[in-house]
């Protein structure tokens, strides 16, 4: 017999293949592996090559369907190595590579499928989720992800779910009920665990549920009522004579016991695989996967529970893909939580979000880092939906594939609002009271330190009007809007207030030399101080103007007080009333008093100088006299009244 002919004879194959082929027919993956391990172990002669390629890529699919990336990719690169002639192999080990995160290899195997079969939905998917997969790593969303070590197992546990204040989960540790081992995957068959919290709200230690939910059989992937008194579950069916399959079944709580597991028929199909339900929160809808025809491996489909004769449909393309659509979890009747190796993402299964629009279409988006990884993300429940913090599962970090419960958490966004209140002179004001009020209502109230300083928490997006005042001051009012992104974020926000009681320097008032003329730089300033004089409506104030020691009595006289002049008639044609103003100049009659601020601005002045004509021509530098005759030129303001219009 020839050698083709012998490689298509089944007995030319020998027993232990057509085992293993029938082992891995019925979804027996674990077994399969270790069955295609010993044939493959056993063709080493140069003529068994084609059939050695073949063993390998089976082995491949086996490990595949348990989730052991790094032996599947071996397996798939040796059935290449041996001629295996399945373009598949390329597309398998591509994907192999993009689950066990070695994108820029993935990448490369994609392309090299896509050379062969350019229309392939899958692989395309596959390479934009293997490139998108290093920005999703550097940009990673603020969820806070930790292993859930007081629930996991040394073996698979997974799929958790909440039913009021109680997590329940599958697990394949070696405690649970009956001693049988699964063919699917080599552990004890799953078994439905929960966890309570104690009185103070801690987590106590898992246990088995109560009553007959639990048999000898693969049970979990749990879903509830709204009501909390009905269970949906996952049992996997296992006879001689049908392939392996799961099955959704419901079980009943009463007197703090479920019942024995009825199962919830679907459809007239024995064939096909029905699992992992999920009720909507209305309880209107049983959302579940399925391998039925549909558009792709395993499908989301949904079956409407209180009518449920002609009801069934499939969510459609905008969820389902030619790849595994599984796991879901509604979280509200419009969104949809569920896992995906279809859609791009970062390999293996992914975790997504759809959002049901007004127009009946999905929109679906990539839940991100860290709560995704190059391994398989699935199964999430919220605690107290929908906040955003619960339980999911993955395989990530364990290289035999096993399952493990990790925590979520989306911190609340940290943004702050801190400043300091002083004086014009810089002056720190303790006491002051600094009030801010958001367009979402909010409103709040605090004072400042010692130092001046306060601080205030505050919420993305929203636009906030603050208002500062404090005894023998006149009140300040500022303006601003947080950010709509989601970082944490600190703005700084300083109020400086003008004193009832003594002159306040206008800074940033400039005027063309030796002339009263305001110039354009000083307009900022002047609308502050208009403003200033609207936020603060009862008071009047003299504005009055300063100059230097140069130049003759009379002129300097005159030049200030037409400089201030200037100021006031900008300020009435701002709006201001001509009766709240007055203005006087008092030329180089008035030298300043070096205050704490000036102090530090000209630390060759110290704090009570007086800078008179005399103080400045004694001191020994050119530049320190025309620093002191900068400090002279100077407008401010004084408060005359503030009970202006008030009787």
């Amino acid at each position: 017999m020839s050698l083709i002919a012998c490689v298509a004879a089944t007995s030319c194959r020998g027993p232990k293949l057509a085992t293993a082929d029938e082992q891995m027919a019925r979804g027996e993956y674990y077994d399969a592996s270790k069955t295609y391990r010993k044939v493959y172990n056993k063709l080493t002669k140069k003529s068994e090559r084609p059939l050695r390629g073949e063993v390998a890529f089976k082995m491949a699919r086996a490990h595949q369907k348990l989730n052991q990336y790094a032996q599947a990719s071996a397996a798939y690169q040796n059935a290449m190595r041996f001629g295996y002639p399945d373009s598949l192999a390329q597309l398998y080990l591509a994907q192999m590579l993009h689950a066990d995160g070695k994108y820029a290899q993935a990448i490369t195997a994609y392309e090299q499928y896509l050379m062969q079969s350019p229309q392939s939905e899958t692989a395309r998917n596959g390479l934009e989720g293997a490139r998108m997969a290093k920005a999703l790593k550097d940009n990673p969303t603020r969820y806070v992800v930790r292993n859930a070590k007081a629930f996991n197992s040394r073996r698979s546990d997974f799929a958790p779910m909440f039913n009021g204040d109680i997590l329940y989960f599958a697990t394949t540790n070696e405690k649970v009920q009956g001693n049988a081992r699964s063919e699917i995957t080599g552990m004890k068959k799953s078994d439905i665990w929960m966890v309570r919290k104690d009185e103070q709200g801690k987590w106590l230690r898992p246990e088995p549920v109560e009553g007959d939910l639990n048999s000898e059989m693969d049970e979990g992937i749990i879903s509830f009522t709204p009501d909390g008194s009905t269970m949906y579950l996952t049992k996997a069916r296992r006879a001689p004579d049908r392939n392996t399959g799961v099955e959704i079944y419901t079980s009943m709580r009463s007197d703090a016991q479920w019942r024995t597991p009825v199962k919830y028929d679907i459809t007239a199909d024995t064939l096909s695989s029905y699992g992992h339900p999920a009720v909507s929160p209305s309880g209107e809808y049983l959302y579940f996967t399925s391998d039925m025809p549909g558009l792709g491996g395993k499908d989301i489909w949904r079956i409407n529970l209180k009518e449920p004769v002609g009801s069934l449909e499939n969510l459609g393309e905008d969820i389902n893909t030619s790849g595994d659509e599984v796991f879901p979890y509604m979280l509200t009747d419009s969104v949809m939580i569920f896992s995906s190796d279809g859609h791009p993402g970062l390999g293996g299964l992914d975790l997504f979000r759809a959002e049901l629009q007004p127009s009946g279409r999905w929109t679906v988006t990539n839940m991100g880092v860290p709560l995704n990884s190059s391994a398989d993300d699935f199964g999430i429940t919220y605690e107290n939906a929908p906040n955003p913090r619960g339980y999911f599962s993955s395989n990530r970090g364990d290289n035999r594939g096993y399952d493990h419960l990790f925590s979520f958490e989306l911190p609340d966004l940290k943004i702050t609002l801190a400043g300091w209140v002083t004086d014009l002179d810089e002056e720190p004001i303790a006491g002051a009271v600094v009030r801010i009020v958001g367009n979402d209502g909010s409103n709040q109230r605090t004072a400042t330190r010692a130092d001046g300083s306060f601080s205030f928490s505050l919420k993305r997006g929203v636009s906030y009007a603050m208002l500062a005042g404090a005894k023998g001051y006149l009140n300040a009012r500022q303006e601003f809007t947080t950010d709509t992104a989601e970082i944490d974020a600190e703005y700084g926000v300083d109020f400086m207030l003008a004193s009832l009681s003594k002159p306040n320097i206008v800074e940033n008032i400039f005027y063309d030399f030796d002339r009263a003329t305001l110039r354009p730089e000083s307009k900022e300033a002047l609308d502050e101080l208009a403003q200033l004089l609207r936020d603060n409506p009862n008071i009047t104030i003299e504005m009055a103007s300063h100059t230097d020691r140069v130049g003759s009595e009379e002129y300097n006289i005159d030049l200030s007080r037409r400089r201030a002049k200037s100021v006031i008639d900008y300020l009435i044609e701002a709006g201001i009333s001509a009766d709240r103003l007055q203005y006087q100049g008092y030329g180089k009659s008035r030298p300043k008093t070096v205050t704490k601020r000036v102090a530090r601005m000209y630390p060759q002045f110290k704090e009570g100088d007086v800078l008179t004509e005399e103080y400045i021509l004694a001191l020994p530098e050119e530049a320190d006299r025309e620093a002191a005759d900068q400090v002279n030129r100077r407008t401010e303001f004084n408060v005359l009244s503030v009970d202006y219009r008030m009787y």
